[in-house]
């Protein structure tokens, strides 16, 4: 009997070891944040990305952080991928977040506006709200651009709001003097989407191999190839259907052109320092006669 009564545990405490471990209190939290996530409308596969996102933060930020941006109109893949590509926007309180929102609404970014510029952009959440301002007023004022083109540069080019104002007024400016291009044409080109060393390189490029011209009093003896065409190309469709060049003749040609600008900033510090030998010269010279 002794016998059977020891088989008899045994086989309780295999059975015992058998079953699963019952859950701890980081399984529960785990299990009970992925069932609100997915009743918000995020798939297991969604959940499951978003919870790997910041681990260590509590359950209550990543649901909030994740509502406002449903909220804002984005599908829930495109909300976690814009967190997964800026996680800091989950330790954001969410006030913060919807304040953003309203602050970009009232610059003229409508729903479909907004949702692809903070998509594009998420960096909007976080850059100072003076910095933006500043973007726009120059914008409006300095350059001179209607409110209508002002909101298709925002809902086309969000990432101008980051700028300083020196670096976009100098784009605008090149765009504006040196290449006589206006206003429309510049917002249906998406200007400020490329980078202004690289729209200078193709500018220059056409320039110096007689294909581009830039206008006096709106006149040209060449017609100029579209903003939009020398912006929007890729590299080699641009060599190949506007330059009518090679990849080889155009790295060359950037590299001596670097050349060209490092001379000439040389050059510029030689004539600073020029200048202020001069002037202490002058002053030797008047201090001697006194």
């Amino acid at each position: 009997m002794a016998g059977l009564g020891l088989r008899g545990a045994g086989r309780a405490l295999l059975a015992a070891r058998a079953l699963p471990a019952a859950p701890g209190p980081c399984s529960r939290r785990g299990s009970g944040a992925a069932a609100a996530l997915r009743a918000m409308g995020f798939s297991q596969e969604q959940a499951r990305r978003l919870l790997a996102l910041q681990p260590r933060l509590g359950p209550e930020h990543r649901e909030a952080a994740a509502a406002q941006l449903l909220l804002l109109g984005l599908s829930p893949e495109v909300a976690v991928e814009l967190l997964e590509r800026s996680p800091a926007l989950l330790r954001l309180p969410t006030e913060r977040l919807r304040e953003r929102a309203e602050e970009l609404r009232r610059l003229g970014l409508d729903e479909g506006r907004l949702q692809r510029a903070v998509s594009r952009c998420p960096q909007l959440f976080h850059v100072p709200r003076k910095r933006m301002e500043a973007a726009v007023r120059l914008l409006r004022e300095r350059c001179l651009f209607t409110a209508r083109q002002l909101r298709e540069v925002l809902g086309t080019c969000p990432a101008v709001l980051l700028e300083d104002d020196r670096t976009l007024h100098h784009q605008f400016q090149y765009a504006y003097f040196r290449m006589g291009v206006r206003q429309k044409a510049m917002v249906e080109a998406r200007l400020f989407q490329m980078p202004f060393a690289e729209l200078r390189n193709r500018h220059i490029f056409l320039e110096r191999r007689g294909l581009y011209e830039t206008p006096h009093k709106g006149q040209t003896q060449t017609s100029n190839p579209k903003l939009k065409d020398i912006l929007q190309l890729p590299e080699k469709d641009f060599l190949a259907s506007l330059a009518y060049s090679t990849p080889e003749e155009y790295e060359v040609f950037k590299k001596l052109l670097a050349r060209e600008e490092e001379e000439k900033e040389e050059e510029d510090v030689d004539a600073l320092y020029t200048d202020d030998d001069d002037d202490f010269d002058s002053d030797e010279s008047k201090t001697a006669r006194e």
